[in-house]
């Protein structure tokens, strides 16, 4: 199986502001608690991105998040959504799917980063009578952020930031490495990031200060502008895949694996070993030559191609030359 990345063409919004070091670009987390924000002051100020708080739980939705997200795109920032954890109240599934029905869900606008999963120490043990990992055992709390970071890419097809503190990863996971995929958003205030958690070799994000020089926290992006832009508007991406089944069929599967629709995708293909196409549903053929467009597919779809040969000899190797853009594949049978 190989991989194929397209280019995606989305406008996405200018930004200006304050230069800052390529590998240090400032941002800002909200909440409700950070109240209407200025936020052409933000940007005058030299920030780039800001998270705003959606969700806690499944029964609260930050009353004023639709102005503080909304104003944050329209000044020209790009914008991510965060859920505040609570473990002990719900499954993750659950916790995710309300994520995503109230604010969290990423969209392909090239201006929204992936949605985070807030995990920290439980800030009501006086009301709930539960430790810093709510209650939760290692194994436990791993699963339930399982189960929170897989409903999110089913549904949006983007690998959820975790934020998170060192401390609290090594307490309530156990350290846990099963998480090196997700782009980790480490709390840690003072001058430098510090140790990381097991899963990860890097931070993306760094949250350095509860109260920055902007508005709500200070925070920063692990790299240059253009790779910030890059994580709110990735590049599509396209699977192919081949098999043989004897001298005279091939089929090729091309799988939209990525977080993007897919349009005017090109197949070509030419048999060899003396043989030519008799059959390709959905293409078009003559001689040793097939092509195929698809027009258009969807995320986490598939289509696959049968072609249907016919040797001139029983004997030797045959087979056929595939290329899918950049991809090329080579299918033979003897």
């Amino acid at each position: 199986m190989k991989r194929l990345l397209l280019s995606t063409v989305i406008a996405s919004i200018g930004m200006t502001g304050v230069a800052h070091a390529a590998d240090d670009v400032p941002g800002v987390d909200v909440s409700n608690w950070t109240g209407e924000i200025d936020w052409p002051a933000v940007v005058a100020g030299g920030g780039k991105f800001a998270f705003v708080q959606a969700t806690e739980g499944t029964n609260y939705r930050n009353p004023i998040f639709d102005s503080q997200y909304g104003g944050a795109a329209t000044a020209g920032l790009i914008r991510g959504a965060y859920h505040f954890a609570q473990p002990h109240e719900s499954d993750g599934t659950a916790q995710a799917d309300y994520f995503l029905q109230n604010g969290g869900n990423w969209v392909s606008d090239g201006q929204t980063l992936p949605g985070v999963l807030d995990l920290e120490d439980n800030p009501y043990q006086s009301k709930n009578g539960k430790n810093s990992c709510y209650g939760l055992s290692t194994k436990d709390m791993v699963t339930w952020i399982t189960d929170w970071t897989k409903k999110y890419y089913e549904a949006t097809g983007r690998r959820a930031i975790i934020y998170t503190t060192t401390s609290w990863w090594r307490t309530c996971t156990g350290d846990s490495k099963k998480f090196a995929v997700n782009p980790l958003w480490l709390a840690r205030w003072g001058s430098e990031p510090g140790e990381l958690p097991k899963s990860w070799k890097k931070h993306t994000f760094w949250q350095s200060a509860e109260k920055g020089p902007l508005v709500g926290g200070g925070n920063a992006f692990n790299g240059s502008e253009s790779r910030l832009k890059e994580l709110a508007n990735p590049p599509a991406e396209v699977r192919v895949s081949g098999r043989v089944g004897g001298r005279t069929s091939y089929a090729v599967t091309i799988a939209n694996t990525g977080p993007h629709p897919v349009t005017n995708v090109k197949l070509s293909g030419r048999a060899f070993g003396g043989q030519r196409v008799v059959k390709a549903p959905g293409c078009t053929f003559s001689g040793t030559a097939v092509r195929c467009v698809v027009k258009e597919l969807p995320r986490r779809k598939k289509i696959t191609f049968v072609f249907t040969t016919k040797p001139r000899k029983s004997k030797g190797t045959v087979g056929m030359n595939v290329t899918v853009g950049s991809v090329k594949l080579t299918l033979k049978a003897r």
